[in-house]
């Protein structure tokens, strides 16, 4: 990956308030920032890289679907180029929270999040 055109012409997407963090969301050309700031270190954090393909395929299989947590996205998720981890999977469902695709489903409580895909 190429750092300069991975950063380059970014556009704010919108946040994500999980139950720790807020995921702030960039979309570039081909891909998804999800950033996030540290709790404990000032002026650190983090970020994860979301292709946009992975986010457009998610969405489709997923359509309407209610309750989803990112290990069913990640069993279910026919490409492992898109998603490997159920942290990946995560971060595909926060950039789709992010583009007003999905919400997060705040009838369940606990430490798993689950999301109603649009």
């Amino acid at each position: 990956m190429n750092a300069r055109s991975l950063a380059s012409g970014l556009s704010y997407c919108g946040e994500v308030s999980a139950v720790r963090q807020t995921y702030y969301v960039f979309e570039g050309k081909k891909h998804y920032f999800v950033l996030t700031f540290s709790r404990t270190k000032p002026n650190a954090g983090n970020f994860n890289i979301v292709d946009v393909n992975a986010a457009n395929y998610i969405a489709k299989i997923f359509a309407g679907k209610k309750a989803i947590t990112s290990n069913d996205v990640l069993k279910n998720c026919k490409k492992p180029q898109y998603v490997s981890d159920s942290l990946k999977a995560l971060n595909v469902l926060y950039s789709l929270v992010a583009t007003n695709r999905a919400v997060i489903d705040t009838r369940f409580k606990g430490k798993q999040l689950k999301f109603n895909i649009k």
